[in-house]
């Protein structure tokens, strides 16, 4: 691939948006380094605004589903459903910091599958937070189960991670596909991730005293009806999933017929949840789409693909890893929204054995559970975090993740059949 100082410009510009986007240098919202960026590429003609505009056009499906499941999240979080799940945990631990963490484990999983990860990291965290210092318990060793199951647990079904729209965009398998390809990784990951997290934190909560809660705690008649909802949205979703309908516009219709029809029951005003939906995110995700579209236009993606094409014909499983722990290491690096964008790039670009997509999307999935930066469910928690004035610091967070992260990725790759 030859290299031009344009090339190099478009690099290095994509290069610090996305390294605002994980720095936030200034603090200044994530969505503002990458659509800076977007607009630098435009505005120095690095990218045409054409290719700008078709390249933002491509997440027109991730935008939607984002959509649609921040606002049932919001509803849900605003009529207690998470408060409800963190403190009937806390209610069933019966004092033992150790069934409090399977517990809050447990509901972390069900929250990533139904809601996507960053519901988790965004809604239930709090909750969590919140639960467990009313119960005298230290918070952070089930704060970290909220970080490392919103990752773990997001390719269990294709609507729990938007990464999983970004790398099958329009290929997205039918769900008895997925389900036959992932499902077993799928809980591998959770499993494994549980009994590694599980093992480096037994001496904080050997430590622990809780509270034994006295009775469940109820939930309100708008708690149940948005409970209801959920269920229904995800049966909608796995219906779309089954038939092959892409899964933005229904998750969008979904989201907005939940909210409104809890919303009138409770007779209720809209505002306060579309206040409480972090719009940002939306921007974010186009910007990041720019910047990819800018990659391929100087031909990075076309150099990705022909690598991997001459990879799978020397051999398909030593590709499918190479695949596999590359593009956990690229979430790390820089973090796997846009790592999800140039995977799923280079999978349209070629036809590729389902066992090296496979490795890619669990790389993309569950590869960031390595570092704080990878993944923006993550940094989304990191953040929740800080605002209840707790830290946890990159070198602390990536100790504990080179222990869970490193043996779900490998035994998920190989459920794949990848020997």
């Amino acid at each position: 691939m030859a290299v031009d100082g344009s090339a190099v410009a478009a690099w290095g510009i994509a290069g610090l948006a996305t390294a605002g986007v994980i720095a936030r240098p200034f603090r200044l919202p994530e969505a503002i380094w990458a659509v800076a960026g977007g607009v630098l590429l435009v505005a120095f003609g690095l990218l045409p605004w054409v290719d700008a505009l078709s390249g933002i056009g491509k997440g027109l499906n991730v935008y939607f589903f984002l959509a649609g499941m921040m606002l049932i999240a919001e509803v849900a979080r605003q009529e207690g459903v998470f408060d409800w799940l963190a403190a009937l945990a806390v209610a069933h631990a019966r004092g033992s910091p150790q069934r409090l963490f399977a517990l809050v484990y447990a509901v972390g999983t069900a929250v990533t599958v139904l809601l996507s990860n960053d519901a988790t990291a965004v809604v239930l965290t709090p909750a969590v937070y919140a639960a467990t210092r009313a119960a005298g318990a230290a918070p952070l060793p089930y704060l970290l189960v909220c970080a490392f199951i919103a990752n773990a647990a997001s390719f269990v079904l294709p609507i729990s991670n938007p990464a999983n729209l970004v790398v099958f965009a329009g290929r997205m398998p039918h769900l008895a596909a997925w389900l036959e390809q992932f499902g077993l990784p799928s809980v591998i990951a959770i499993a494994v991730t549980y009994g590694a997290l599980r093992l480096m934190q037994r001496r904080a909560l050997a430590a622990e005293t809780i509270a034994v809660a006295s009775s469940r705690p109820p939930l309100s008649h708008g708690g149940r009806l948005t409970l209801g909802g959920i269920g229904a949205v995800a049966v909608v979703l796995l219906c779309c999933s089954a038939f092959d309908v892409q899964l933005g516009l229904p998750t969008f219709v979904s989201g907005v017929a939940t909210s409104a029809i809890v919303l009138a029951l409770n007779r209720q005003s809209p505002w306060p949840v579309l206040k409480g939906v972090s719009w940002g995110v939306l921007p974010l995700v186009a910007g990041l789409f720019v910047l990819v579209e800018a990659l391929d236009r100087t031909g990075v993606i076309a150099a990705l693909s022909s690598l991997m094409h001459a990879e799978v014909a020397r051999s398909g499983a030593d590709a499918a890893w190479s695949a596999g722990l590359l593009v956990a290491l690229a979430s790390n690096l820089m973090n796997n929204l846009p790592a999800g964008l140039i995977a799923g790039s280079v999978v349209a670009a070629d036809h590729l054995p389902s066992q090296i997509t496979g490795a890619m999307l669990i790389g993309v999935d569950l590869g960031p559970n390595l570092s704080v930066t990878g993944s923006l469910a993550t940094i989304l928690w990191l953040v929740v975090l800080r605002r209840e004035g707790l830290d946890v610091g990159t070198w602390r967070f990536l100790r504990l993740g080179a222990v869970v992260m490193p043996p779900a990725l490998i035994l998920a790759i190989m459920a794949l059949g990848v020997l």
